[in-house]
């Protein structure tokens, strides 16, 4: 998962807590996940999660992303509670603010390169324009962009 970032509109400044978790409590059935935890991360700061299988990093991730909910507690990313949003809202920020980096890449074999990459930017309501330099962009990052139309099971070769 990439860092969140603050909104266009109002940039943090340095040092700004970015990230605070209150009290944040997570419980899978009988299960307790998470207990308690108080974080912050302040903008501009390098956070590591290190923990052994079954330590709770993936829980704090999948919570930071708005992708699971906390049983207890107040989680903030900038100026937003993200904790207590509407399930309609936490999807419009989230496709606004988070990006996915899966451990196994998760491409959708029937897709191009390119279309893999703008598949989740159609949540968006970035013009076709934007979309495309937004995809360009990414598959030059890594050294892909002559390969847009390439499917998954040649990119590899």
């Amino acid at each position: 998962m990439n860092a969140v970032t603050p909104s266009p509109q109002r940039p943090m400044a340095s040092g700004a807590k970015i990230i605070r978790y209150r009290g944040v409590i997570k419980r899978y059935g009988g299960f307790q996940a998470l207990g308690g935890v108080d974080l912050d991360v302040h903008a501009g700061e390098v956070v590591c999660l290190i923990g052994p299988s079954g330590s709770g990093k993936s829980t704090l991730l999948n919570l930071l992303a708005g992708i699971d909910r906390p049983t207890r507690g107040t989680i903030r990313i900038g100026e937003t509670e993200i904790s207590s949003l509407p399930e309609r809202a936490l999807a419009a920020w989230r496709a606004r603010h988070i990006g996915f980096i899966f451990q196994l890449y998760n491409l959708i074999p029937v897709l191009t390169a390119f279309e893999n990459v703008e598949l989740p930017l159609l949540l968006t309501n970035l013009s076709k324009k934007q979309r495309r330099d937004h995809v360009m962009t990414a598959l030059g990052i890594v050294a892909l962009s002559d390969r847009e139309k390439h499917y998954p099971r040649v990119l590899t070769l």
